[in-house]
């Protein structure tokens, strides 16, 4: 039986919020710093190039490598978070993560130093679905849009960072400061995450499925691993279309496989996928995966732009991008108080026109521009993408029921490595093959390369009409009768857990 929640007549927040407000925080500097490091490796392919004496292609499994390693541990963190309490969990991604690190910094091989960034990736593919699944359990479903909203910080500035400070540390010092600088920080975060989020209960019996991990493994980790191959236009050890039909096949064994336990052995289902029955689920996550694609693109093409046609420094075409990434961070925590009041389509729907408006800018006018204009409107799409991004993350997670939040964190996390290595294969296919027309016709190599990057932003463009379209079926989480956010039923478990973790049962006043 509900009760109404506690009124308050003093302005100060009770112990319990404040502390739940402190552990969010620690989580998502984690997660800022973690995340960091995916696109810090951009600007240090050269020197690493130097360093060990490969060329680019090899050293690009840096980067390539990690990627592929979130594709196959994010499906994981369905069964994981339901297996550990969150403090575990968290202490669990964060040794991980701090292990791959040091291990980098102190790299003697390439090997070793490829080797160091799946174990980054290992940690890094936890945090993301812990910090959303941590939001869900311990914020009342009527406060989710402003939490939510920091979390934007995480997802939206710390890539938009990352090429930026790896430029200025790599001009002073050596890559491997790179890591040793992170190092003091994840350590520091780790020891206030684990000494905040207090009790340690043991989760959910629930059984690991071998074969769905195996499946999982082939399933996404081939088809990142072949997207990503078809937009280097290269074919690798394995080659692209080979590693898609694996990964469709396998993906299509796993569906099945997970419908079969559901019915049979639930303890033993890997990834629930029955959040996909749920349309007001799925409709964000789609937006979510849309958007992210629109990102990538609008990332990868803005600096091939900037530096190969327009003549500008790796750092500078970074710190041109940086404004983008702030602006999107830090309007996030704005749109979720403002989602928390109207609901997700008086944001989304104009996000979505916005986002267009920026990418259809972009397109047309790339080689009218200034450099200034081009930062504007990719300042404009990044404040689109955060009216986009907050309130499908909330009202889609918010829609799930309790048990759900875990499965559904991971499988927002799947897309988006999904959706980067699809944006990022698209894009680059079609500005290679436009180029090579163009090249052909007689047009110099520089003016070719324009006018591939030209025609691969009228595509992202095309993805952002779709993004635009499904606005309009966005619908906000299940309301009560006095038009508050109804959270999905809360089980046991899961109450323990929020109250184990913040020492106290969370009471949200009424303003």
């Amino acid at each position: 039986m509900s009760t109404a929640p506690e009124r308050t007549t003093t302005a100060a927040a009770p112990p319990d919020e404040a502390r739940v407000r402190l552990v969010l925080r620690v989580l998502t500097a984690s997660a800022f710093v973690v995340i960091l490091n995916e696109t810090l490796m951009l600007n240090a392919l050269p020197p690493l190039m130097d360093a060990f004496g490969v060329d680019a292609g090899t050293g690009q499994w840096l980067t390539t490598g990690f990627l592929l390693t979130m594709a196959v541990v994010i499906p994981m963190t369905g069964w994981l978070l339901q297996r550990l309490s969150l403090r575990t969990a968290y202490l669990l991604a964060m040794g991980v993560f701090i292990t791959g690190t040091a291990l980098a910094a102190l790299a003697p091989t390439f090997e070793v130093l490829l080797l160091a960034r799946v174990v980054q990736a290992s940690g890094t593919a936890v945090m993301m679905p812990l910090l959303m699944t941590t939001i869900m359990t311990l914020v009342p479903a009527e406060r989710r849009g402003g939490v939510m909203g920091n979390l934007t910080l995480a997802i939206s500035v710390a890539p938009a960072m990352g090429p930026p400070v790896s430029g200025l540390i790599l001009e002073f010092a050596s890559w491997r400061w790179l890591f040793g600088l992170v190092l003091p920080i994840a350590i520091l975060m780790t020891l206030a995450g684990g000494r905040l989020l207090r009790g340690d209960e043991p989760g959910r019996a629930a059984r690991l499925d071998v074969l769905s991990a195996l499946l999982t493994a082939l399933g996404f980790g081939g088809l990142v691993y072949g997207l990503s191959a078809l937009g280097e236009g290269a074919a690798g050890p394995v080659g692209p279309a080979w590693s898609l039909g694996v990964g469709v096949g396998a993906l299509a064994v796993f569906v099945w496989r997970q419908l079969w336990l559901a019915r049979r052995d639930e303890s033993l289902v890997f990834l629930d996928l029955r959040a996909l029955r749920i349309t007001r689920y799925v409709v964000p996550l789609a937006l979510l995966c849309l958007g992210f694609m629109s990102l990538i693109g609008a990332m990868l093409l803005l600096p091939i732009l900037l530096q190969q046609v327009r003549g500008f420094g790796t750092l500078a075409s970074g710190l041109m991008l940086m404004p983008g990434g702030l602006a999107m961070g830090l309007l996030g925590p704005t749109v979720g108080r403002i989602y928390d009041r109207v609901g997700p389509r008086p944001l989304v729907i104009p996000g979505g026109a916005g986002l267009v408006a920026g990418m259809a800018g972009m397109a047309l006018l790339a080689d009218q521009v200034p450099w200034w204009g081009l930062v504007g409107l990719h300042v404009v799409v990044s404040l689109s993408l955060a009216c986009v991004f907050t309130p499908c993350f909330t009202t889609g997670l918010s829609s799930l029921p309790g048990r759900l939040y875990s499965h559904g964190s991971a499988m927002v996390g799947t897309g988006q490595q999904v959706a980067a290595a699809a944006g990022t294969a698209l894009v680059v296919t079609v500005m290679e093959t436009r180029a090579l027309q163009l090249g052909a016709s007689g047009l110099g190599e520089r003016e070719a390369l324009e006018g591939g990057i030209g025609t691969a932003l009228l595509v992202a463009t095309g993805i952002t009409v779709g993004v635009f379209v499904l606005s309009f079926f966005v619908r906000p989480a299940p309301k009560t009768t006095d038009g508050r956010s109804e959270p999905p039923a809360e089980p046991a478990r899961e109450r323990g857990q929020r109250v184990a973790a913040t020492g106290t049962a969370y009471s949200e006043p009424v303003a």
